[in-house]
């Protein structure tokens, strides 16, 4: 690798470690602190690469790239960033940045892709006639926000920074409404291939014989997305093999493929293939459920009620720190969508300015139930931890069966700890209990007298 690299980063120990990796590479390298100084170097004609941090003591360097392409077009620029945000990435490939890393970089790929650039100095394909929305459309502006601040979303970030212009294939997976089919969109969207088709094929459009060439013909050298995988039978998951198989490793789509099954165990029990398995799986991405990320609630929620009312032409309404809390130890088994449509409908439907903990709960109360979780806690549904719990009950009795009556018993100790979670949760109050129990209040001090259940009421502190 020759030629002179021009590199701009506030932090010395960067520009030190770039300074002799790119020398011992057979570059030479003009490294410096200030944006002010790398343009005087452009102006001047110096340097086949410029490398630059985002954030500088005197600007920024997503800001600076335009200027650079003004002044030396096809100088190509890669922008180093600590931000580590989607957004960042978002905004580096609208600048037409050659390429985008995010910090901490490894420093072997860095020097690989600063390789590529200095052999191709060229900047990004242009963007001019794109066949989809363009990175700012409907992938990251109107759909599921990649929003958050949670380590979880960052090593998303950092990933989805780390291998958008890969050809390499992505398995996305996790539960409905995390937000699969955007992280999909996003990679094509940031790619090089922006400007090319992207196909997202399901089950039923490889049932036909000529569903494999019509795929082909509609992604050709953009990107296709198998939808949820999980779903295919033993004979499509075939044909799809074949198509794989028939890919080019020059001209053919990027290949994407989502699932919110549990590819692991339909391995273990023969009903996915190892061949397609392994074919897909060149990086596995795994978008967190809502419950695991918590911390990003206030900020998710704030962004779905701005954008109904803005959408709906309501006042703006925010959530009170009761409110908020009721948010926070729900455990949203929709996800983002359920979360997007339950503020939806807060912003378009309420009076108030603040959202209160009572119409928090009342909202609530028609969600679908599910345990409710903490920072930490499993994400284990309440029907597989109690699939676990009557698997150990009858492995306990050996071969033999359990004895007679085994569904009254089952019932009961499931029904007991339910209402007295339910009791103590609205202080003892056996209306509202019964209320959130969507049973009626006879039947409710029926069954506390039938359980032996004790009531205590008590005032709540909020």
């Amino acid at each position: 690798m020759d030629g002179t690299v021009l590199v701009a980063d506030d932090d010395r120990t960067i520009r030190t470690v770039l300074t002799q990796a790119l020398t011992r590479a057979g570059c030479k390298v003009h490294a410096t602190s200030s944006l002010t100084t790398l343009m005087r170097w452009v102006e001047e004609g110096r340097g086949d690469l410029v490398i630059t941090d985002v954030m500088m003591p005197d600007g920024n360097g997503i800001e600076m790239i335009p200027k650079i392409s003004k002044e030396r077009p096809g100088l190509p620029v890669i922008v180093i960033s600590a931000q580590n945000t989607i957004m960042t990435a978002i905004q580096a490939t609208e600048a037409d940045a050659w390429d985008y890393l995010p910090k901490p970089f490894d420093l072997p790929d860095l020097m690989k892709r600063a390789g590529r650039a200095m052999q191709a100095r060229r900047p990004a394909p242009a963007r001019s006639a794109p066949t989809g929305p363009s990175p700012r459309g409907d992938a990251v502006d109107s759909d599921l926000p990649l929003v958050g601040r949670t380590p979880a979303m960052q090593a998303l970030y950092r990933l989805i920074a780390r291998v958008m212009n890969s050809d390499m294939p992505v398995l996305i997976v996790g539960e409905s409404g995390t937000g699969k089919s955007l992280i999909a969109r996003t990679l094509h969207d940031l790619s090089d291939r922006r400007a090319l088709p992207f196909v997202v094929a399901s089950a039923e459009d490889l049932a036909s014989a000529d569903g494999a060439s019509a795929i082909m013909a509609r992604a050709r050298g953009g990107t296709v997305v198998f939808d949820e995988l999980g779903d295919y039978d033993e004979a499509t998951q075939a044909r799809l093999v074949r198509l794989l198989d028939m890919i080019g490793a020059d001209n053919g789509p990027r290949v994407l493929a989502t699932s919110q099954a549990d590819l692991a165990m339909r391995l273990d029990n023969g009903s996915l293939r190892e061949d397609l398995f392994y074919r897909l799986n060149g990086v596995s991405m795994t978008v967190p459920a809502l419950r695991e990320r918590i911390d990003d609630l206030p900020l998710l929620s704030e962004h779905f009620l701005k954008r109904a009312s803005a959408a709906g032409g309501a006042p703006e309404r925010r959530l009170s720190e009761e409110a908020l809390e009721r948010v926070r130890v729900y455990s949203w088994p929709g996800n983002l969508r359920q979360l997007e449509n339950l503020m939806r409908r807060l912003a378009l439907t309420g009076q108030e300015p603040v959202i209160s903990a009572s119409e928090m709960e009342t909202a609530l109360r028609n969600q679908p139930a599910m345990e409710p979780t903490r920072p930490g806690a499993s994400a284990e549904k309440l029907s597989e931890s109690v699939a676990a719990h009557l698997r150990r009950y009858f492995d306990l009795h050996g071969g033999e069966l359990p004895p007679a009556g085994l569904h009254s018993r089952i019932l009961r100790e499931v029904e007991a700890p339910l209402i007295e979670i339910a009791l103590d949760a609205t202080s003892g109050n056996q209306a509202r209990c019964a209320d959130l129990l969507g049973i009626n209040r006879n039947t409710l001090r029926k069954k506390i007298l039938d359980l032996d259940i004790r009531v205590t009421r008590r005032r709540k502190l909020m």
